[in-house]
């Protein structure tokens, strides 16, 4: 059986390479054949070309007042006047983060009926607040500003290593009685989803309503097209974010990163582990595969509930969504053991606020000891750098930790580009030896932590949907610390040699890959 299997899988694997090949192509093809009507158009018709420089002056004068970062801005107003036609027609397509109008609409739509779902909870933000003032701080910007409250009363277990999340996941897999939602940027149809898809399938024969939700570009390399029809065939609900298909999509820019299982609204899973054979160690492509994740359960499990249900009812206007959200967002009588609050948040592409950047940012500004951070991937504004930098000339201990071994050679060559700025400013930089570290933290002050799907990068902070935990005065901020002191051991700092000089060409190339950042 497990022979058959792992020929299934090869087959999926090639299909699903063979459809993303096709697809781009089709749509690198469809934006040549584009440019080139319009450059012609534009030789040939002196009013056409006169209109079209209008046009992208136009666009220029309005990302020159749009109130977002510089560095983001500045790449696409040189875009599109070195090269108007190519340079619009590229913006238009990928260079707005908002999705298209129907798409906002959709999720506006869902917002207003299940944010309002969520509990104040004024008095556990008012307790944080006479507690951990800095954190409670944060704690009101989330409120605020993504609807999620801080919760108390939940028990929180950090999970170092992905391996440990996943077993503990199906522990708790294997005890649903009503239901289970999963839902994750990448799904690999092989050993690691195999051993969950068995105890689903035996849960869907219990009664249980077993619902998985995926996004199609972070899978497309680890499953076939009849990925989701296979599940139902067994009584699992499933459904595909954004399907990457020929044609130009507006929306194809914002991808679903989440990660997130909850399971009868008790319990509940997040992190930055995808469903794949790498990160658990059954393959490794990039050496050792460091990655973290949480474990949820008490009051807190509601946000997490409510995150899975904005995507699951706003991703297809066609599909019969739910018409009635109470038997998933009951009350449970729970008395937890962690004295700590937390507080899970969604981010979305969809508004004009970027949560994950504000929230690294904020620890950044409130840190007064130490404030570290590990991402995969380094791209981030001029407003971020200098939140590290002056937290780090402030005299706070600005720690960063990246890849030892690459997954993307050019994504890994711009994260190394931004070194020298940060480093210049006091900030040190880390990279993991043992391999490709794919979590995503920070911590500060043995007060502070987070834990998700946020990477410190463009696509994350402003692409793509992500989420991830504060949690103050916990437990778990220890052990988060206790890990980065473990990574840091055996992680080499390179902060020395991006303050020398690297050379002419060296800093001449790492300037253009800066400035080519945003477009990535």
């Amino acid at each position: 059986m497990s022979r058959a299997k792992t020929k299934e899988t090869k087959a999926n694997v090639k299909n699903g390479v063979v459809r993303m090949v096709f697809a781009l192509l089709s749509i690198i093809v469809e934006v040549v054949l584009i440019i080139f009507i319009l450059i012609t158009m534009s030789t040939k018709l002196v009013w056409f070309s006169a209109g079209f420089s209008l046009l992208a002056l136009a666009i220029v004068l309005y990302l020159y007042g749009k109130k977002e970062s510089a560095s983001i801005k500045m790449p696409w107003i040189l875009l599109i006047l070195l090269v108007p036609i190519a340079g619009l027609s590229f913006y238009l397509m990928v260079g707005q983060n908002r999705g298209t109008k129907t798409m906002r609409k959709r999720y506006e739509e869902i917002d207003k009926k299940l944010l309002p779902l969520l509990p104040d909870n004024e008095k556990e933000l008012n307790e944080l607040r006479e507690k951990l003032p800095y954190a409670a701080n944060i704690a009101h910007y989330l409120k605020e500003y993504s609807s999620y409250p801080v919760y108390k009363n939940t028990d929180i277990v950090y999970f170092d290593d992905a391996l440990k999340g996943l077993e503990s996941q199906k522990e708790e897999l294997r005890k649903a009685k009503e239901y289970i939602f999963m839902e994750y940027h990448a799904i690999e149809d092989a050993e690691s989803w195999h051993g969950i898809q068995e105890i689903l399938e035996d849960k869907v024969k219990e009664g249980v309503e077993v619902r998985v939700f995926y996004d199609d570009m972070g899978s497309i390399g680890f499953v076939n097209t009849d990925f989701v029809k296979r599940l139902e065939n067994v009584g699992i609900k499933a459904r595909v974010f954004n399907p990457f298909a020929p044609g130009l999509n507006m929306f194809l820019n914002n991808r679903d990163h989440r990660k997130i299982t909850v399971i009868d609204g008790k319990v509940g899973f997040t992190g930055g582990y995808n469903l794949a054979n790498e990160y658990f160690h059954l393959t490794a492509p990039f050496g050792f595969w460091k990655d973290t994740g949480l474990k949820l359960e008490g009051d807190a499990v509601r946000s997490l509930t409510i995150t899975f249900l904005e995507m699951w009812n706003a991703v297809k206007e066609n599909d019969v969504d739910d018409v009635s959200f109470g038997r998933y967002l009951k009350y449970y009588d729970y008395k937890a053991a962690d004295d700590g609050f937390v507080v899970p948040y969604a981010d979305s592409p969809m508004d004009k606020i970027h949560v994950g950047e504000d929230v690294y940012m904020s620890i950044a500004n409130s840190a007064r000891d130490y404030a570290w951070y590990i991402t995969p991937y380094l791209i981030i504004t001029d407003e971020m750098i200098s939140a590290l930098s002056l937290a780090a000339r402030r005299g706070v201990d600005v720690r960063i930790i990246t890849p030892g071994i690459p997954d993307k050679k050019l994504v890994y060559s711009v994260t190394r580009s931004y070194y020298n700025v940060l480093a210049e400013n006091g900030v040190r930089i880390f990279e993991y030896t043992p391999g490709f570290c794919h979590a995503k933290m920070s911590v500060s002050d043995d007060t502070v932590a987070t834990c998700g799907t946020i990477n410190l990068d463009y696509r994350s902070l402003y692409h793509h949907f992500e989420n991830g935990c504060f949690i103050a005065g916990s437990h778990v901020v220890d052990e988060v610390k206790r890990d980065f002191v473990e990574m840091f051991s055996v992680s080499n700092e390179v902060t020395q040699y991006y303050i020398s000089d690297r050379g002419r060409f060296l800093r001449f190339g790492q300037m253009l890959l800066r400035l080519a950042a945003p477009l990535l």
